[in-house]
């Protein structure tokens, strides 16, 4: 069942990466008939900051909240002046980003949240790299996660990443819904675990990973034929030997992915620690959007 069209919350703060992720906000609320929300959070209030707290809170509250709309109102304009409709703009002052972003995606029933991977400046990247790992964490739905390299966004293949799990069916059918309607080629991979097992002899050892190899194949084509079945249609499937989320990574630029779709956690007990770590290190390494997903 498709979760388009719906609505797209766009967290923006008016740095480069949050520029980029607005572009392909409106390309996706354009593509798949959604309605397009934009909010930007404002500092936290500065009670540390000072030193005649409270006569000159309200006047530092209210310079904040007046840079905040600037803001606000400059990336709103920009995505109309681009062909782009925003159906609301929202502004937040005085809690965390990560928790106002979650929380207006609840009140709205977001079926999208697009945030940027980084923000402005060099300590502000830290911390927007952290406010976007909290929405991916936090957020009740798919979280688009942009960032540059110079890639049209959202433009050409979209890589699914699957490793059989409920998230992962979960992200199958988003990214084969997202294939249709932004015309996209869907390549399919699944990465094949390889667990270090002892043998005295080299020829054993060979044996045991053409085992492994084996199986991650049969595990493939059940998933791709799962997805054909549904009515997707899978341009090429691959198979990967190794780390999860390096080989997801270095396929991702080798077919040129515009976009990279992933579940937030694998399958059962300690898998899903282990795959949430995936999830995790692919958008952080990734470079391109990467799309996670979850039930």
């Amino acid at each position: 069942m498709s979760i388009f069209p719906t609505k797209i919350l766009l967290a923006t703060d008016g740095s480069e990466e949050a520029s980029l992720a607005a572009t392909a906000a409106a390309r996706l609320a354009t593509r798949t008939g959604s309605g397009l929300h934009v909010l930007t959070v404002g500092s936290e209030y500065p009670y540390y900051e000072l030193p005649d707290y409270p006569a000159r809170f309200e006047e530092v509250v209210e310079a904040q909240r007046r840079e905040t709309r600037e803001v606000l109102d400059e990336q709103v304009r920009k995505i109309e002046e681009s062909g782009g409709t925003v159906e609301e703009a929202h502004l937040e002052m005085g809690i965390p980003p990560g928790r106002a972003i979650v929380h207006l995606g609840e009140e709205l029933g977001a079926g999208v949240v697009v945030v940027g991977s980084r923000g402005r400046g060099p300590m502000r990247r830290a911390v927007m790299g952290s406010v976007s790992s909290s929405v991916v964490h936090h957020a009740h739905c798919p979280v688009l996660v942009v960032r540059g390299e110079g890639r049209d966004h959202l433009q050409g293949r979209i890589l699914l990443a699957l490793d059989g799990s409920e998230d992962s069916l979960a992200a199958a059918g988003t990214a084969v819904d997202l294939a249709d309607r932004m015309e996209s080629e869907l390549h399919v991979v699944y990465v094949g675990e390889m667990r270090p097992v002892y043998h005295p002899e080299r020829h054993g050892y060979h044996a045991l990973y053409e085992e492994f190899e084996k199986r991650a194949q049969q595990l493939l084509d059940e998933q791709v034929n799962g997805l054909e079945s549904a009515g997707g249609t899978v341009a090429k499937a691959h198979l990967r030997m190794g780390r999860p989320d390096e080989e997801i990574v270095v396929l991702g630029e080798e077919i040129a992915a515009g976009l990279i779709v992933t579940g937030s956690r694998g399958l059962g007990g300690i898998r899903r620690a282990l795959m949430g770590s995936v999830s995790d290190s692919v958008v952080r390494h990734a470079h391109g959007p990467v799309m996670v997903v979850r039930r």
